[in-house]
């Protein structure tokens, strides 16, 4: 799940096919998307806006880009962008709105199933804003990898959804959503080698507020010193 324009859950998830039998993620997602022309509200997600806006511009990827507006909205703000998503309806999709807000030529889009393959390079920006899924995504390896992706004095912003307000039903309660600090502990990162900027959790309020359920959103903000 994602937030507004996608929840970045985007990647993955797991529906049952009319036989029974589990359907693939990429399968899954583009019926999705497929579902409507747009499925998400086309802002880019508030986190990204908050903890990136000083950030100098270089190179961005920005994991699970769904329809395309953290993309956008980095190019927009002079970065060079590389989308990846597991849906090819989403990918296609995220490179149409590029067109149309004129940074199509400053970014690449990408289909992966990150499970499975990674995006070559290095990045001064690696962005993975709700990557959650209900199967069996795996997400923690997912994030070492894109760990490892950032260049020397570059960010990984990790954002996740967390815990509901006291009373509110969860409407995944299936799922561990993991605190910031265990979104740290589990990324194993190499002592000295990185910075910890933010690494707290935020209420939901405004236009975040329309992803499910009121409640707390997780950030992880970590610099890589060499």
């Amino acid at each position: 799940m994602h937030q507004h324009e996608h929840a970045h859950a985007h990647a993955h998830a797991h529906s049952h096919a009319a036989a029974g039998e589990p359907a693939g993620e990429a399968e899954f997602w583009d019926g999705r998307y497929s579902e409507s022309t747009r499925i998400w509200s086309g802002n880019p997600n508030a986190l990204l806006l908050r903890e990136a806006e000083d950030l100098a511009p270089g190179r961005a990827l920005d994991l699970g880009c769904g329809e395309g507006a953290d993309a956008v909205w980095l190019a927009r703000r002079g970065w060079r962008v590389t989308g990846v998503d597991i849906s090819k309806v989403a990918l296609g999709r995220a490179a149409e709105h590029a067109a149309e807000a004129g940074v199509g030529d400053r970014i690449a889009f990408e289909h992966h199933d990150l499970g499975e393959s990674f995006p070559v390079g290095e990045f001064d920006l690696v962005s993975a804003c709700f990557l959650h899924s209900p199967g069996d995504m795996p997400r923690e390896r997912i994030l070492r990898t894109a760990a490892a992706a950032v260049a020397p004095g570059g960010v990984l912003l990790v954002g996740g959804h967390g815990g509901w307000e006291h009373g509110a039903e969860n409407p995944h309660p299936e799922l561990h959503f993991p605190t910031p600090q265990e979104v740290l502990a589990d990324l194993e990162l190499t002592e000295g080698h990185w910075e910890v900027l933010v690494c707290a959790e935020h209420a939901r309020v405004g236009a975040e507020a329309d992803r499910p359920g009121p409640g707390y959103d997780n950030v992880l903000k970590v610099r890589r010193l060499r």
